[in-house]
C-alpha cells in the first residue's frame, strides 16, 4: 500500500495549490550542510543502502538505541542487511517521528518505493535498493541532480585544504555548485585538550607560529580570505555555554597567553576569549559580505561512556538549557554600534529560546538586506512537523515571512534531500490552514511568489552566490 501520496500534508486546496503550482519544482539551495567536497568529487557510488543511510546518520542511530537495539547492529561492523532490518524493526515503531517521513520520503524520491517500510518488506525493499545504488545513475552526484540540488554549502575548519573545492569549481561534469563554508570553532574552543596544538597547525597553514592574538586574527583573515577566493560567503559557529563578556584587548592577550602555556582558563576568561574572537570574525564577514551563522545551544557529548567508543557526532548530543540573551544581545550590540554587523543568522536549538531570538534579530533589521538578520530554519531535535509549523510561525509573528531563507538539511546523508520537500509541503500547509481560515486574502500570485522565495531565492539572494 503506498504511503507517501501526491497531497502528503496538503489538507486544504489552497495547500495544494502552492505545493504544486509553485514548490514542487523549486531547485535546493543548501546553506549549511556536513557533506564531503571530496566525496561529490570522486563521485561513488554506494555498495547498499546500509552503507548510504547509516554510516553518518546520527538521527537514525539515536532512533535505533531508542528502540533498544544494540550498538552492534547501528554503528558497529554486522553485515549491512542486519543493518537494515534492525532499523525497519524501529522506524516501523516510530509514529510522529520525522525519521518516519523522511525514510519513506527518501525510499520514494530516490529509488520510487511506495510500500513502508516494515521487518516483512526489508528484503524487498533492501535489494531493490541495492540494485540500482551500484549503477551509475546513482552515483554521489546523480543522487544531488535527483533532487534539484543546485547548491551545497559545506562545513570547513580554517585550517583545511580546499583542495576539492577548486576541483569541483572546474569540473564541468559536475552541475552542483559546493562551496565551503568558514567554520572557525576550533580557534574559539580555547578551554579545548587540543586546543594548543590546533594553533600550531593553524600557524603552519600560512608558514607562521601563532604567539599572540593579533597574530591569530590575522591568520584568520588571511584563511577566510583563501575560502572567499573559492566561493565561500558564509561563516559559521558552534556555540557552547557562555560565549561572550565585555573585556578590552589586553585581558586578552593575557588569557590567549596562559592558555598556549598550557594553563587552564576559568568560564569567565574562556567567554572574553570567544566574545572577543566573534566580534572580530564579525568584522571580518561583515567587510567580505560573508553572512554570519551561529548555532546555540548544544550540549555536546552528553554521554561520555558512548563518546570513548565512538567518538563525537555519534548521536550523544542534546539541548542545553542555558539563559543567553544578555550575551548575545551585547555581541550583536557589540558589533552593531560600529556599523560592522554583518547579515546574521540565529540558530536556537532549545525552543524555549526562539521567541528571545527572534526578537533580538529584530532588533538589529536594517536596510543591508530583506531580513538581514533572522533567525535560522528548525534546526536538529526542531526539525519535525511541530518544530517547523512553530518556527514558521514564530517568523511569521516576530518579522516578515516572505523573507526566511527557508530550510537547510545540516546533514552528512546524500539522501538526506527531500527534507525540503517536507519543509516546502509544511511551509504550503501553513500558508493553505491561514488563507482558508480567513487570516490571510487568498491572493494565489502573491503566495506563489512568497513560497518560490522562501524555498530558494531568497537564499540565494541572502548568501549572494553565483549559480
Amino acid at each position: 500500500m503506498q504511503f507517501i501520496r501526491e497531497d502528503f500534508l496538503l489538507s486544504t486546496k489552497t495547500a495544494r495549490t502552492l505545493y504544486h503550482s509553485y514548490a514542487e519544482g523549486m531547485p535546493i539551495f543548501d546553506y549549511h550542510s556536513h557533506l564531503s567536497a571530496e566525496e561529490i568529487y570522486d563521485d561513488n557510488t554506494y555498495e547498499n543502502i546500509s552503507e548510504a543511510w547509516f554510516s553518518n546518520d546520527h538521527y537514525k542511530w539515536r532512533l535505533m538505541r531508542s528502540d533498544g537495539i544494540p550498538e552492534e547492529f547501528i554503528t558497529g561492523n554486522t553485515d549491512a542487511y542486519s543493518k537494515f532490518v534492525r532499523y525497519a524493526e524501529a522506524v516501523q515503531d516510530a509514529p510522529g517521528n520525522p525519521l518516519y517521513h523522511w525514510t519513506h520520503l527518501e525510499l520514494l524520491r530516490y529509488f520510487g518505493i511506495t510500500e513502508c517500510l516494515t521487518v516483512n518488506s526489508a528484503r524487498e525493499i533492501f535489494d531493490r535498493c541495492n540494485e540500482l545504488l551500484r549503477t551509475r545513475e546513482y552515483s554521489v552526484r546523480r543522487l544531488l541532480e535527483k533532487q534539484r540540488v543546485d547548491t551545497v554549502f559545506t562545513t570547513n575548519d580554517p585550517a583545511e585544504d580546499l583542495a576539492y573545492h577548486e576541483r569541483l569549481a572546474n569540473d564541468s561534469g559536475c552541475t552542483v555548485h559546493v562551496y565551503p563554508a568558514f567554520r572557525p570553532d576550533n580557534a574559539l574552543n580555547i578551554g579545548a585538550d587540543n586546543f594548543t596544538g590546533y594553533i600550531e597547525s593553524l600557524g603552519r597553514t600560512e608558514r607562521t607560529e601563532i604567539t599572540d592574538v593579533d597574530m591569530l586574527l590575522s591568520i584568520l583573515e588571511k584563511r577566510l580570505d583563501y575560502f572567499c577566493a573559492r566561493g565561500c560567503t558564509a561563516g559559521d559557529s558552534s556555540l557552547e555555554g557562555d560565549f561572550w563578556r565585555g573585556t578590552t584587548k589586553e585581558k586578552i592577550e593575557s588569557v590567549f597567553t596562559k592558555r598556549l602555556e598550557g594553563r587552564l582558563l576559568s568560564e569567565t576568561e574562556t567567554a572574553e576569549y570567544k566574545g572577543y574572537l566573534l566580534e572580530n570574525l564579525a568584522r571580518l564577514y561583515r567587510k567580505r559580505g560573508v553572512v554570519m551563522q551561529l548555532h546555540i545551544g548544544a550540549a555536546r557529548n552528553v554521554s561520555s561512556r558512548r563518546f570513548a567508543r565512538l567518538g563525537a557526532n555519534a548521536g550523544c548530543d542534546s539541548m542545553d538549557d542555558r539563559n543567553y540573551a544578555g550575551q548575545l544581545g551585547s555581541l550583536l550590540d557589540a558589533v552593531d554600534r560600529e556599523g560592522n554587523l554583518p547579515k546574521t543568522v540565529v540558530y536556537g536549538l532549545n525552543p524555549k529560546d526562539m521567541p528571545m531570538i527572534a526578537g533580538l534579530c529584530g532588533d538589529f533589521q536594517d536596510s543591508t538586506a530583506r531580513g538581514n538578520i533572522q533567525p535560522g530554519a528548525a534546526w536538529w531535535f526542531n526539525d519535525t512537523k511541530n518544530g517547523i509549523e512553530k518556527q514558521l510561525a514564530l517568523f511569521a509573528q516576530y518579522g516578515t515571512l516572505a523573507n526566511c531563507i527557508g530550510m537547510t538539511t545540516d546533514s552528512r546523508s546524500f539522501l538526506s534531500y527531500p527534507r525540503h520537500e517536507y519543509f516546502r509541503r509544511i511551509l504550503c500547509s501553513l500558508l493553505g490552514a491561514w488563507v482558508e481560515n480567513g487570516e490571510y486574502p487568498a491572493d494565489i500570485s502573491r503566495l506563489g511568489e512568497m513560497v518560490r522565495n522562501i524555498s530558494f531565492n531568497n537564499a540565494k539572494a541572502f548568501f549572494r552566490a553565483e549559480s
